[in-house]
């Protein structure tokens, strides 16, 4: 089975005949949607349909949190909290936290899945040291015990609508205080402090979890390259040492962080699939030259693959075909109508 190791996206909002032929390109895995691919619901639905037409074993996935990351907010879908929120809860009522959250995880998972979509990259597992101010509300909670609870509800609620998840920033991107999209950041912790603190939902939630994101942060006193890039962090610590079994994606390898490691699109790809990634995101290429840049990182990389330059895990393809939604998706009206739905939705409403 040929390994699909490219997750990458379209410039608008309906497909557009030269992407769709690079979709079938079978370095490609998947298809990651921003705010400028939606105009409207319908619209969305259309897009997704278009996409899987192109090609059935596309895996469609987005950025869907709640709080300040959400892509789509309009036409129907649900302003969904700032995670944040739901560890304010807990403060209050542990048990109603657990509820809401597990709420949010199937009012995001129905809404999507009823558009098409297939994986959101959610929920967040950073701690909230308040430090970070590209993590800030996205984080559940400072304790790891009570974000790895909340999380499993969250997971819960969108594994409930036939939703995939991937749990992010291994081991943890809380306690830097740069930000990756335009800087390089570092954490000066040891091992033991990482282990016990920010990396540990990831034990704890290792049969639960189906994929995971590293984080573009250097954390010099286990390795001098950043997580996403190494096999001590992906290998030894996230495979071995935290029994993780799931599909691992890159962050986006267009970050500053992720830049300074290599100029060349294909040569950052490679790094992330030899450290351990089963799957790479190249973003916001397609909107550049009609998506030449895309087009030129898998040419290298075929070219890099046939002179054994890189080779895929034997596992990688079997672990992105598991994330696709194998259950038809409620149309919007029929969920409109759904019990389980605006149960769901009258208990974030408690809760807000």
């Amino acid at each position: 089975m040929s390994h699909a190791a490219l997750i990458i996206d379209v410039a608008g909002t309906e497909l557009l005949p030269h992407e769709a032929r690079r979709l079938r390109d079978p370095l490609v895995g998947g298809v990651v949607l921003f705010a400028r691919n939606f105009a409207s619901r319908a619209q969305l639905v259309a897009l997704c349909a278009a996409l899987k037409a192109a090609r059935a074993d596309l895996l469609i996935s987005v950025d869907h949190e709640g709080g300040r990351v959400q892509r789509f907010r309009s036409d129907g879908f649900t302003p969904l909290p700032p995670m944040a929120a739901l560890g304010r809860l807990w403060q209050r009522d542990a048990m109603a936290a657990v509820q809401a959250a597990a709420a949010c995880g199937l009012v995001l998972g129905a809404e999507l899945r009823a558009c098409g979509v297939d994986l959101s990259f959610a929920p967040v597992l950073d701690l909230d040291w308040g430090r970070s101010a590209v993590i800030g509300e996205r984080a559940l909670h400072a304790d790891a015990r009570v974000v790895a609870l909340l999380a499993q509800a969250l997971i819960g609620g969108m594994q409930r609508t036939g939703l995939a998840h991937c749990a992010k920033h291994f081991p943890g991107h809380g306690w830097a205080l740069a930000d990756s999209h335009v800087d390089a950041p570092r954490d000066a912790r040891g091992l033991r402090a990482l282990r016990a603190a920010d990396a540990a939902p990831y034990g704890w939630l290792r049969h639960t979890l189906r994929a995971v994101m590293p984080a573009h942060v250097v954390y010099r006193r286990v390795d001098a390259m950043p997580a996403g890039f190494s096999t001590r962090w992906l290998r030894d610590e996230l495979r071995e040492h935290f029994g993780f079994s799931g599909a691992v994606f890159s962050d986006d390898l267009n970050m500053q962080a992720a830049r300074e490691l290599a100029a060349d699109d294909a040569d950052r790809v490679q790094l992330a699939l030899r450290a351990g990634c089963d799957l790479a995101l190249l973003c916001n290429q397609s909107v550049v030259d009609r998506g030449a840049p895309l087009d030129l990182a898998l040419r290298r990389l075929h070219t890099a693959r046939e002179a054994g330059e890189w080779r895929a895990d034997g596992d990688a393809e079997q672990r992105r075909r598991a994330l696709l939604a194998l259950q038809p998706p409620l149309a919007w009206d029929e969920l409109m109508r759904d019990a389980a739905y605006r149960a769901a939705l009258d208990e974030i409403e408690r809760a807000a």
